[in-house]
């Protein structure tokens, strides 16, 4: 088996990238409607252990970055492949899943829509960094 090449400043570059998205997708973008959605108020966010959260939440996605860095280690896959692995990662495992599990939470499509959806630009973009960065 050949090693896996990894970039680790471009894997951390992707999750740095995803983290910000995530901020805008659930801030202004999307953040009231995705608040409404899964009943919480700004309050509520608010009192939460907001460096818990957020470290987790990076932490998360450094290994989502790390996983797929993973998958696009073979120096023989270019960057369109990259997007399109991506791409497939988050739209066909991810928001999928979510979906599923959204059904049987009885979860609005609107709020699959929000997680889905974030996650299928995300890892398009990681695929794309960290595909492109050679």
């Amino acid at each position: 088996m050949q090693p896996v090449a990894l970039n680790h400043l471009a894997i951390v570059t992707a999750a740095i990238v995803a983290f910000i998205i995530g901020g805008a997708w659930y801030g202004p973008i999307f953040g009231k409607i995705w608040m409404r959605e899964v009943g919480l108020t700004p309050e509520a966010t608010a009192a939460g252990n907001q460096a818990k959260i957020f470290g987790l939440a990076f932490l998360f996605t450094l290994v989502m970055a790390y996983n797929l860095g993973f998958f696009l280690g073979d120096p023989s896959i270019g960057l369109g492949m990259s997007a399109f692995y991506g791409f497939a990662t988050g739209f066909g495992w991810i928001a999928m899943g979510l979906f599923i599990v959204g059904l049987f939470e009885r979860r609005s499509a609107k709020l699959m829509l929000i997680n889905g959806g974030y996650m299928t630009v995300t890892l398009t973009l990681m695929g794309l960094i960290i595909g492109g960065w050679r």
